[in-house]
């Protein structure tokens, strides 16, 4: 058991946070977590505002060694990325919020560069037709 520091991306925004590795599990400091992400630890459970989210069913979540970030992106509907080799964690936007913009039909927004280096944007575009090839190799 080794304790570090891990760097968290959220929401465009980077900063430090304290971590315990166990083996392959990564269980990071909850109250500077929360904080960042604008959550309290309450009696009835996470609370942001006057909305909270119990977890009594969760007790592996926060423990004396930590709080689980998978864990907590499961119970948030948030995807979270770990490599504990970099000593960097990412919260992805709420599942939702992807949703909401599939159900829209419109691409959202990305920059991309050319064989050459040259960024060009979706936006850059518009109302042209454009045609995307996306590539996955699983």
């Amino acid at each position: 058991m080794g304790q570090t520091s891990f760097t968290m991306l959220e929401n465009g925004t980077a900063c430090e946070v304290g971590a315990i590795l166990e083996g392959s599990v990564v269980r990071f400091e909850t109250a500077p977590v929360l904080s960042a992400l604008g959550w309290t630890r309450k009696p009835e459970g996470l609370c942001q505002g006057e909305v909270c989210i119990p977890i009594g069913h969760r007790p592996e979540l926060i423990t004396d060694q930590g709080l689980d970030l998978v864990a907590l992106g499961d119970v948030l509907g948030r995807p979270v990325a770990i490599d504990a080799t970099e000593s960097i964690v990412s919260l992805g936007a709420p599942t939702d919020d992807h949703g909401q913009e599939l159900l829209s039909g419109r691409a959202p927004e990305f920059v991309l560069p050319d064989l050459t280096g040259k960024e060009y944007s979706l936006s850059s575009f518009k109302g042209k037709k454009v045609l995307l090839i996306a590539y996955a190799s699983w």
